[in-house]
């Protein structure tokens, strides 16, 4: 089955890259599209056979042989008329959706009067010839698989029990198919900056499986705090005094507005985001930390301060899509991650890449981890930059190239666009300050003994990072553009609080072009990022995000979303509204001076809880319906 399965998976894959050539050729990466397309294949296959080989220690015996013999060949053969009949339909479903086969593959089944009137009325050759091809292939499987019954004989147990623990590593290798930290997942195989190149790599029974283990992570998340009636929540959650000012005219994409720039400019800025790995207030002196980032701290003299900003939760991919996407935190997984937004979600980069920019990631590790490759280049950007583009690198540990080697490498690549007159937008993304804490000797005094702790690690990557403002304050492209320095969240996460708020508090920075120096106190969230430096950079834009725009409206109450484990805090000001998982939920005030949060004894109104409700529904309700789209298009008022 195995063997047959990697023939005929490797076929189809090669069919497809034939008919998709024009896309595929300009890649450079046709071979290693069939070398990894192996890899993922033998994955899919390893999982199909971990159920007969767990099952032969008992079921393969002397007495019971003719039921497993039968057993075997049955399921070897479903397994390999579901991958001929899912290859099959892929090529129909690339011509839809430019991927492979993936969630809506399965989601579409809830609908089968609605599908089948749409495949026979628009896809009816495929449908029919899928078909007739499907059984074609059940014949030829059928007598590849069948074996004479005479040779057909059970091990002796003895030799069963020596072998059987061997041949279950070997399938569970395959199925892990790394020894990295976390298993394969399809943006491993993400090779491109092309998606649907990428999706080639895979197979589509793997990638329908995948979407269908991701499911547990994203169906109405939200829920588990409580339900409000849809008009309700969006009336809730749009009441905002700085969301006021727009228009909200579409019925089916209730968030969408058009953002007109306060900055005119006669050319809009290019946007440069540097988020730092874990450097949360805890590393931040004049933000109540330990005095390990002293070139950020002389930055901050030149730009726009966060003096009161939160991140929106305790991992990377949160910060990422609080960031880059603006978009809200809920108890599921990031949507970083998640099947839905792997395609046509709003970020940052789908905005301005509609306007002319080059967008680019440029990472000192392997742009897969997290998902975070295939999660970009879905969603505008056109140019990952990650560890094997990194060239001569001063050190490579566990996480990949170092901050000096990332910020070396964004340094060239800024000064290439720019001679190239190429509007851009680039996200850097640090990662020395990441345990095991490897960066290169001779760089810092060390904060504190030994070498290898948070803290020396924090103080090289700013010093890593105070290089490369160095080196582009005197660049020519500094003048263009506008920089935002922020955390992606702290470095652990912890303490006696319900909540600890103290540990979501973060460093944020504006600089760049011409910003003047200031200090902003207003309670701000790291979903506010993107729409204000759309509007200092000039560029008037229609989209989803319902971050504040704090060039718009810098004096009115904030308020923070935090999303701690199954906690989900609505922060405005010195007061917290917490929702808990059984439905209920309290109030909190919190003393930033002293980091301290107290549990109010008075009972959280009903409102009040309904507001907090709204934010955490808000998303996944965007989320889960795809409103969250960035291609559809509204009119400037």
């Amino acid at each position: 089955m195995i063997l047959i399965g990697l023939v005929l998976l490797s076929a189809a894959r090669l069919g497809l890259v034939l008919w998709l050539y024009d896309r595929v050729a300009p890649t450079g990466q046709l071979g290693m599209i069939f070398l990894q397309g192996i890899r993922a294949d033998l994955i899919l296959l390893c999982i199909w056979s971990a159920i007969p080989v767990l099952l032969s220690l008992c079921w393969a015996r002397p007495g019971l042989q003719h039921s497993w013999f039968r057993f075997s060949y049955w399921w070897c053969l479903t397994g390999l008329i579901l991958i001929a009949f899912i290859e099959l339909s892929t090529p129909a479903f690339i011509q839809q959706y430019d991927i492979r086969p993936n969630r809506l593959y399965i989601e579409y089944l809830k609908y089968p009067k609605e599908v089948f009137s749409t495949l026979w009325h628009g896809f009816r050759l495929p449908l029919v010839a899928g078909t007739v091809l499907t059984v074609a292939a059940a014949l030829l499987l059928h007598r590849a698989l069948r074996l004479p019954k005479h040779t057909l004989q059970v091990w002796p147990l003895r030799q069963h029990l020596l072998l059987w623990p061997l041949v279950v590593f070997m399938v569970f290798a395959g199925i892990r198919s790394t020894t990295a930290h976390r298993p394969a997942n399809p943006a491993l195989f993400a090779i491109t900056s092309d998606a649907m190149v990428n999706s080639l790599v895979i197979n589509s029974g793997y990638s329908v499986l995948f979407a269908l283990y991701n499911l547990k992570h994203e169906a109405r998340s939200s829920e588990m705090y409580g339900k409000l009636p849809e008009t309700q929540m969006l009336n809730l959650s749009l009441n905002w005094p700085w969301l006021q000012q727009y228009d909200f005219n579409n019925a089916e994409y209730p968030t969408l507005h058009w953002q007109q720039a306060v900055k005119q400019r006669n050319k809009p800025l290019n946007i440069v985001i540097v988020l730092m790995e874990s450097q949360g207030a805890t590393f931040v002196e004049s933000l109540g930390g330990a005095p390990v980032t002293p070139e950020l701290e002389q930055l901050k003299q030149q730009g726009i301060w966060f003096d009161n900003l939160y991140a929106t939760g305790t991992r990377s991919v949160r910060g990422i899509e609080a960031v880059v996407a603006g978009f809200m935190p809920t108890p599921a997984q990031s949507t970083v991650k998640l099947s839905n937004s792997q395609q046509g979600f709003t970020t940052l980069a789908s905005i301005l890449k509609k306007q002319g920019y080059h967008t680019q990631f440029i990472y000192g590790g392997e742009a897969h981890f997290d998902n975070m490759r295939s999660f970009f280049t879905g969603n505008g950007f056109q140019e990952i930059v990650d560890l094997p583009k990194i060239n001569n690198p001063v050190l490579v540990g566990s996480w990949g190239a170092s901050d000096e080697d990332l910020f070396r490498t964004a340094h060239q690549q800024l000064l290439a666009l720019h001679q190239q007159q190429q509007p851009f937008f680039s996200l850097i993304f640090s990662s020395s300050n990441h345990e095991p804490f490897e960066f290169p000797d001779g760089r810092i005094s060390l904060y504190q003994e030994p070498k290898n702790t948070a803290y020396n690690a924090v103080k090289y990557a700013d010093w890593s990072m105070g290089r490369f403002f160095e080196q582009a304050m005197k660049s020519p492209y500094w003048q263009d553009t506008l920089f935002l320095v922020v955390a992606d969240h702290d470095n652990r996460v912890y303490g006696s609080n319900l909540i600890p708020v103290e540990k979501f508090r973060i460093p944020g920075l504006i600089l760049g072009a011409d910003t003047q120096p200031e200090v902003l106190t207003t309670l701000s969230s790291q979903i506010d990022l993107a729409p204000t430096l759309l509007s200092m950079a000039g560029i008037s834009s229609c989209h989803p995000m319902t971050g504040r725009d704090l060039l718009l409206d810098s004096t009115s109450s904030g308020r923070a979303l935090i999303q701690f484990d199954n906690l989900f805090a609505l922060m405005t000001e010195d007061k917290l509204t917490i929702l808990k998982p059984d439905g209920k939920a309290v109030s909190a005030n919190y003393n930033r001076e002293h980091q301290q949060l107290t549990l109010s004894e008075e009972a959280v109104s009903p409102l009040q809880q309904q507001q907090a409700l709204a934010q955490v529904q808000l998303p996944s309700y965007l989320y889960r319906e795809r409103k969250y789209n960035d291609d559809i298009p509204c009119e400037s008022p």
